[in-house]
């Protein structure tokens, strides 16, 4: 998104983090629906295209974890770091529901 309009739209740098952010939930989504979908088909060859797309969907998962982790977004192995930034995402997303 274009810096002049996050700047305006008060959210900074946030859109990067909030979209990283976003993808990683719904990579993590999926690796558990596929998961599920596994334990649940009958077919062989069903269970062998499911298993495909959940490795799939792991290779996504860690590339966004490792994309998120080099920018400083995301704190796997320290807690009270990611704490912080929870808590300065919160924040953001609350002064922006203030202002509109």
């Amino acid at each position: 998104m274009n810096q002049l309009i996050q700047n305006l739209m008060g959210m900074g740098g946030m859109t990067d983090q909030v979209i990283a952010t976003d993808f990683l939930i719904s990579a993590k989504a999926g690796v558990r629906n596929y998961a599920v979908a596994i334990t649940e088909t009958a077919t062989p060859e069903l269970k062998a295209a499911l298993r495909e797309q959940l490795n799939t969907a792991i290779a996504t998962h860690e590339k966004i974890s490792n994309y998120m982790i080099a920018k400083g977004f995301y704190h796997p192995y320290d807690l009270s770091e990611q704490l912080e930034v929870d808590l300065t995402v919160s924040g953001t997303a609350l002064d922006l529901a203030e202002k509109s």
